[in-house]
């Protein structure tokens, strides 16, 4: 169990927790939300110990052990997989390491013994010789293959160390385990594994997440971070966004209430009071009124940009023909004679085992990479635009916001043009004089998706979209595609976002292409699918997001 009694952190003016007392008991899963800067991960490092609040105190069981999923890729580059997992229980590494010494030595002297007997009881007493088998366990569910367990971890890709760090947290069954985003750079089969995992952890859980879905699945109560106090629902997202919804619209409905009978009696005040005869009925009202008291309504810190996609065209009868389209990147056969024809009113998200096949096919279609055989035509009417994975060419440039987006506004517009567009992206006031050069990741793509909506185009190309993004950005992404009615190719590791604005779902495999008009948890469930899958892979991994 983990608690916190009166936290309080401010910096400078700006308040991000005020009195802050709470209790995380074990055997329950705890999604901790709010909007971008609202202090999330502040607060989580704040439960670990690594900042230290204004005032108030953290509070946890005696001898309990606290795990965290680390953000730092390179502090373990010279520490193999396997020991890397390890350290996550470090009381266990010490004595991992201090029992190697010993037993390679070539002798061990009567002191090395009797150290060694106490080290053994208290390697057993933490399951130590059930480190190796649990390690692999752990790695084998998050997608590390054998092969590279023994390897240092500077020789691993950027996702795999990803994946090994948050094998680390999970090792050792910690009392307070806590995530911020371990979805990230993971597969549908890993994210599913995980939600397993934490579904039968029987400790303590607090979760940093952006997607919806995994929030859904394994979260039994949502903290919310907002009006600089955390607010605790039971249940998972979708409860919290009810419950929230509906407790708001109560005191709104409370206040318009009160509103309206202070008007009553202020019209009657008005009219009787110089009237003798209800003179007294006058002074009567003034002291309800003296008593009615309107809740206060702090300003949330949720903002919801204004996320709208108006083609300038409608499509004609041919909007994408890709016929026998293959390329090769560094030897390895990404795209193998692959064809599709695009329909009026696609929405289709591209899945594969890995995001290099569906990142080459969007920048072929985006005209960034040639094709090494086969060909694509897009429709005379057809104006594409892209969302690239990697925009960070975009900014590196020292403009200003104003400045940056004048370079995809139309020739007619300026300044105050600019200003409304970026206010609406939540950029207002000296928000949009900021430099580019110095925007955090959400900021960034706040800005790639107003280039998007300012190109009019009919057909979007979207690689990734909602990375960075808080909940607020992405429910309003969705909310824009949704109803934006020509067509949209798009690829994310968002589940709630993927079976929501797909109506279609291209699976590319080492061996051909599954395309079906359906939903992706429809997708997911169809057994003639999996038939098919199972044969295309040849006993590869399945789809990844």
């Amino acid at each position: 169990m983990i608690s916190t009694t009166s936290v309080t952190l401010a910096y400078g003016k700006r308040v991000l927790f005020k009195d802050v007392t709470l209790k995380f008991t074990p055997g329950n899963c705890y999604g901790l939300i709010g909007a971008n800067g609202a202090g999330k991960s502040t607060f989580l490092k704040i439960l670990s110990g690594e900042i230290q609040p204004d005032k108030g105190e953290i509070s946890i069981g005696t001898r309990e052990r606290i795990a965290v999923l680390r953000q730092d890729q390179f502090a373990f580059d010279e520490h193999t997989v396997y020991d890397t997992v390890y350290m996550g229980h470090e009381r266990l590494y010490r004595v991992m390491a201090e029992r190697e010494r010993i037993y390679s030595k070539g002798e061990c002297s009567e002191e090395d013994g009797i150290r060694s007997a106490e080290l053994e009881a208290e390697f057993g007493e933490m399951n130590g010789y059930e480190a190796e088998s649990e390690a692999a366990v752990l790695l084998n569910g998050l997608g590390i293959p054998e092969e590279l367990r023994s390897k240092k971890m500077k020789e691993l890709e950027a996702g795999e160390k990803v994946r090994v760090l948050l094998a680390q947290a999970l090792f050792g069954n910690p009392d307070v385990l806590l995530l911020d985003e371990p979805t990230n750079h993971l597969d549908l089969k890993s994210i599913a594994w995980l939600e397993e995992f934490l579904f039968r952890f029987p400790n303590t859980v607090i979760v940093v997440s952006h997607d919806r879905h995994f929030l859904n699945q394994v979260c039994t109560h949502i903290a919310d971070i907002d009006f600089n106090r955390i607010q605790v629902y039971v249940g998972n997202y979708d409860f919290w966004y009810q419950a929230s919804q509906l407790n708001l619209k109560q005191k709104q409905d409370e206040n318009r209430k009160l509103t309206d009978k202070a008007n009553e009696l202020k019209e009657f005040i008005q009219r009787f009071s110089s009237n003798a005869s209800k003179a007294k009925q006058a002074t009567s009202r003034k002291k309800l009124l003296e008593k009615l008291t309107l809740e206060d309504m702090p300003v949330s810190s949720r903002k919801y940009p204004y996320v709208v996609f108006k083609p300038e065209r409608p499509c004609g009868d041919v909007i994408l023909e890709i016929k026998g389209l293959s390329k090769a990147i560094d030897g390895e056969q990404v795209l193998n004679d692959l064809t599709l024809t695009v329909n009026k009113g696609d929405k289709i998200a591209f899945v594969s085992d890995g995001g290099l096949a569906k990142t080459t096919l969007f920048r072929i279609l985006a005209g960034e990479l040639e094709p090494d055989s086969g060909s694509f035509r897009w429709g005379v009417t057809i104006t594409p635009a892209c969302f690239p994975r990697d925009h960070g060419d975009y900014f590196t440039s020292d403009l200003n916001l104003i400045e940056w987006l004048g370079q995809f506004s139309p020739p007619t517009e300026g300044e105050s043009f600019a200003r409304g567009f970026l206010g609406r992206m939540l950029f207002s006031g000296e928000e949009a004089l900021k430099k580019t050069s110095v925007l955090s990741g959400g900021e960034r793509v706040r800005c790639m998706l107003s280039r998007l909506m300012l190109s009019g185009a009919n057909a979007l190309i979207l690689v990734e979209p909602t990375n960075h993004l808080d909940l607020e950005s992405i429910t309003a992404l969705h909310t824009g595609l949704i109803s934006f009615p020509v067509v949209v190719l798009f690829a994310s590791h968002d589940h709630e976002f993927v079976s929501t604005v797909a109506n279609r779902i291209v699976e590319l495999t080492p061996a051909g292409i599954i395309d079906r008009v359906m939903g992706f948890d429809e997708y997911l469930e169809d057994g003639e699918v999996a038939r098919m899958r199972d044969e295309l892979y040849q006993g590869q991994h399945g789809p990844s997001l």
